[in-house]
């Protein structure tokens, strides 16, 4: 065996009692808003480190194949990527490349049976922010994990460009052209998100969680979703000859610079 399941829920237990002694409820609360996903094809694993991520606070998604992790990365938001590289379908160093190749920042931890120097060199070459070997210590797993959100990318973009509408996220400005934008709070976070998923499909429902914060579908919000898009549509295009928004009919939108 590789990993061991539960000597891994045994350290995490550990880990929440010291973490519930000094703080771990300012720990538990800025966790909660942590999305990591791991892409692991060993079933045992994959359980065992999702709930061991549980049980930190984090929200955790997993994926068994290679394909589904790659889908997943580009379809969804993490704060964090736990990836194997012996997986199904695709390898883990052909999602990484992909990713990077795509302009995905988030941060990638590789998590692997595959031990040798050359195999962590070419990891960490390839794009990732931290290679660690099974079998491993939980703690440790937690601690690399807390040190790569703590720090985040150096190359964490400041400006988001498609065509001629740039958004500074340090001043919160939007212009297009030499026209400034006038945009509440909730669109600037809408335009905010589109631009990250340039030229990729966001469903109603990713904005929904991401945007609205809404995790439940309960009551949905389709049509508040829609009259935010058909608001922020009229000041992004209205007065331009190509239009940004587009609308892919019962899935959601994209933003790129398409057909006036």
């Amino acid at each position: 065996m590789v990993l061991r399941p539960k000597a891994i829920l045994t350290t995490m237990s550990e880990k929440c009692q010291w973490t519930g002694a000094g703080g771990g409820h300012r720990l538990a609360m800025r966790c909660a808003d942590m999305r990591i996903l791991v892409v692991e094809d060993e079933l045992k694993v994959a359980r065992a480190l999702k709930e061991g991520l549980e049980g930190e606070h984090y929200q955790v998604v997993v994926a068994h194949t290679g394909e589904d992790g790659f889908f997943l990365a580009n379809a969804e938001t993490f704060d964090l990527m736990v990836l194997d590289l012996m997986l199904p379908g695709r390898a883990g160093l052909e999602i990484l490349d992909a990713c990077r190749r795509r302009g995905l920042q988030t941060p990638v931890l590789i998590l692997t049976a595959k031990d040798a120097v050359d195999d962590r060199v070419l990891g960490l070459d390839s794009g990732a922010d931290d290679y660690m070997v099974k079998p491993f210590a939980f703690a440790e797993l937690l601690a690399r994990i807390r040190a790569l959100l703590r720090r985040g990318r150096t190359d964490q973009v400041l400006r988001l460009k498609a065509l001629d509408l740039e958004m500074d996220l340090v001043t919160h400005t939007v212009t297009r052209g030499e026209q400034t934008l006038d945009l509440t709070a909730r669109e600037f976070e809408l335009l905010e998100y589109l631009l990250r998923h340039q030229n990729q499909l966001v469903s109603r429902e990713m904005l929904a969680r991401d945007v609205w914060k809404e995790t439940s579908r309960a009551t949905p919000i389709d049509n508040v979703i829609d009259v935010h898009i058909a608001r922020l549509r009229r000041k992004l295009d209205r007065e331009f000859p190509t239009r940004l928004i587009h609308t892919v009919r019962g899935v959601g939108f994209t933003l790129r610079s398409g057909e006036p």
